[in-house]
């Protein structure tokens, strides 16, 4: 795992980014581990999320482009873009100690930067679950996420509940298991069998 948090930002999006990139033609309405988003929602979610972040940390108003209208087919591009220049925002000189405003709430860069790896690292198990793919991300990063994670849950506003509640894991899971789970999972979810109804 690389030390330095942009290049540890830069391989969870690189790791996401190779497992939309193999998402099938007849994958992209299955369902995901997230109730009620299918793999196009999910995607779609990652580049509007990094989109946004981007705005917060560039000063901006947040965008009104979502990725939601793209054609399936554009999605892998639009997410590889979109990582692109939030790589770019977070390595603007002195972004990571500016306080900025993202849906977590006013936080500083540095702070903001853990919960866009965590965001892509659980949304890139969420994919991977659901199209069936194995689950790459270093142990050692979904570990100092997962600590990162279990730090901030109490922070959160007792009036807002972005995540449902923690999941119990079996012994002897991975340490992105463990994260998903922390943050709603369950981590024993697989995608359904084909002609299974579910």
């Amino acid at each position: 795992m690389p030390t330095e948090p942009v290049s540890q930002l830069s391989l969870t999006l690189d790791i996401t980014g190779r497992l939309i990139a193999t998402v099938q033609e007849g994958q992209w309405a299955d369902p995901t581990p997230c109730p009620d988003w299918s793999v196009r929602d999910l995607v779609a979610h990652l580049v509007a999320g990094n989109y946004l972040f981007t705005s917060a940390l560039r000063g901006e108003p947040p965008p009104t482009v979502r990725g939601t209208s793209r054609p399936d087919g554009e999605l892998p591009g639009a997410y590889h873009d979109s990582a692109g220049v939030l790589l770019d925002a977070f390595r603007q000189p002195g972004v990571l100690e500016r306080v900025v405003s993202v849906p977590f709430g006013s936080v500083p860069g540095a702070v903001a930067l853990h919960l866009r790896i965590t965001e892509v690292l659980v949304h890139g198990w969420d994919l991977a679950r659901a199209t069936e793919q194995p689950t790459t991300f270093p142990e050692d990063l979904a570990e100092q996420e997962l600590a990162f994670s279990r730090g901030k849950l109490a922070d959160i506003p007792g009036d807002r509940h972005p995540f449902a509640p923690s999941q119990p894991v079996p012994a002897g899971a991975t340490a992105i298991d463990r994260l998903a789970a922390c943050l709603g999972r369950d981590a024993a979810w697989q995608a359904p069998s084909p002609g299974s109804g579910a």
